[in-house]
């Protein structure tokens, strides 16, 4: 039982230390390229908005929260607006290699991926 007891803690106090997330969160304030720090922390997307937002709020002072709903409207939208462009360069990314792996389908069947010629009998 005791193991079990141990199992449960641990995932209640979480992966990260606390420090490792603030110092995140301020990396990630004042980062130009958010895929490449995610990749280079091995963090989730969603992890990383998540610890900024607990700590935007716990920053706060508790009456501030009904004066600051617009700019939170406000944070969600660029929010959306800067997760677009990356968005995009993913789908890119798969068409590219979808469209890769079409080119060499037809190279190992023997087309040349020409249009075939065709003549038309003017009868």
């Amino acid at each position: 039982m005791q193991g079990k007891e141990l199992q449960v803690a641990k995932k209640r106090v979480g992966r990260y230390p606390k420090e490792f997330r603030r110092v995140t969160v301020e990396r990630l304030k004042s980062c130009d390229n958010i895929v490449a720090l995610l990749r280079e922390l091995g963090v989730h997307r969603r992890l990383l908005y998540k610890w900024r937002d607990q700590l935007e709020a716990a920053e706060m002072p508790e009456g501030s929260l009904s004066q600051n709903s617009r700019e939170s409207t406000l944070r969600k939208e660029v929010h959306q607006l800067k997760r677009l462009p990356a968005d995009k360069a993913v789908e890119v990314d798969f068409f590219k290699g979808a469209l890769q792996k079409v080119e060499a389908r037809r190279q190992r069947s023997g087309n040349s991926g020409e249009k075939a010629s065709t003549t038309r009998c003017g009868k």
